[in-house]
């Protein structure tokens, strides 16, 4: 009953596989195995677009922040949610990369509103030499709080980017997960409604590790080659990048981990909203639930093997009646048996 985080799981076996077979014989590195040809290959085609630059990065702070980093101007800031990972759990390495800095838009519920966005850009470049000017926008999808933006909504973002020439980045660390949810595809989610860059995420769903960075500006493409080298990010051994992005996306596996992970959520937040001492704070989308319990609660699940953050506080210490914020995730090897296992604990 691990429920911590979606990076605490395995690796799924398929990718293990293809890592061992990968490590037969040598290959050229930096990029330049013939996995990697196959990869850029898979990748083109899951999101429609023959000429996206495609290049692998092994973690998702890297990713953005590389990405970031050939989008934005030491002197531009980077417009996000204030509750985004580039801003909350990436130790200012956005700003380390971009020399920038970041203008957070208020986002409740993790999703930023076009108004929101729009007074905030208004708000900057109108001190001449003396202000920050312009740059990207970073969309978070999955968002931090487990919502999702439907494509509507991410349309009127990028738009209103676009309205002042900005360009748009998407942290798409759970990147299958929305895409599962909203059964859709990626072109739609990405460069079809104005997306220029996506962080394309493996890793929280069955990679070892491995992200892609996909470009669909070929302008930037080779400013990011620099950029990832200079910043210590291109692999030397690449081809074990390479396979595990290869084995992730065959015969769609990516998406199959990804349906899982979230019908174990969904399984989860039926069970918490049955049970009365508990509220689900923002509708669970994807495989992410935030919730509110009594300290006992939280308490009495803890000491019965449950496993998951209590996000604001100590649970063996304080008012037994004080409502503390716990975060359940659920990735792909969860069972159906341990949400029940975990729920009949709660309903115990």
């Amino acid at each position: 009953m691990y429920f911590a985080s979606d990076n605490a799981g395995p690796a799924h076996p398929k990718v293990m596989e293809a890592l061992i077979a990968a490590n037969e014989g040598y290959a050229m590195g930096y990029g330049a195995d013939p996995i990697m040809e196959e990869v850029r290959a898979q990748v083109r085609t899951v999101f429609e677009a023959p000429e996206a630059a495609v290049f692998l990065i092994i973690n998702g702070t890297a990713a953005n922040s590389v990405l970031l980093g050939t989008m934005a101007q030491p002197w531009q800031t980077i417009f996000c949610s204030d509750c985004a990972h580039i801003h909350e759990d990436e130790c200012n390495a956005p700003e380390f990369y971009t020399g920038a800095k970041l203008t957070l838009v208020p986002s409740p519920d993790g999703k930023m509103t076009p108004d929101g966005l729009r007074s905030k850009i208004l708000a900057e470049e109108n001190r001449g030499v003396h202000g920050p000017q312009r740059g990207p926008l970073s969309i978070t999808q999955v968002t931090e709080k487990g919502t999702i933006y439907p494509l509507d909504e991410l349309r009127a973002l990028t738009a209103t980017a676009q309205e002042f020439g900005m360009k748009t980045h998407l942290d798409g660390a759970r990147f299958a997960n929305a895409l599962a949810a909203l059964d859709c595809s990626p072109a739609e989610m990405s460069w079809k409604l104005g997306v220029d860059t996506v962080s394309f995420g493996g890793t929280k769903n069955g990679a070892l590790g491995v992200e892609a960075c996909v470009i669909f500006d070929p302008d930037l493409a080779w400013e990011f080659e620099l950029r990832r080298k200079r910043g210590g990010h291109l692999l030397s051994k690449h081809r074990y990048l390479s396979a595990q992005m290869q084995a992730y996306l065959a015969d769609g596996l990516w998406l199959e981990l990804a349906d899982a992970a979230n019908a174990r959520c969904a399984q989860l937040a039926a069970g918490l909203r049955s049970f009365s001492a508990a509220r689900i704070m923002f509708e669970p989308q994807a495989n992410i639930i935030f919730f509110e319990m009594p300290r006992r609660e939280h308490k009495r699940m803890l000491d019965a093997g449950a496993v998951y953050y209590v996000m604001n506080g100590d649970p063996d210490n304080g008012d037994a009646d004080e409502l503390l914020i716990g975060r359940l995730v659920c990735d792909w090897s969860i069972t159906s048996e341990q949400v029940s296992q975990f729920l009949d604990l709660l309903h115990g």
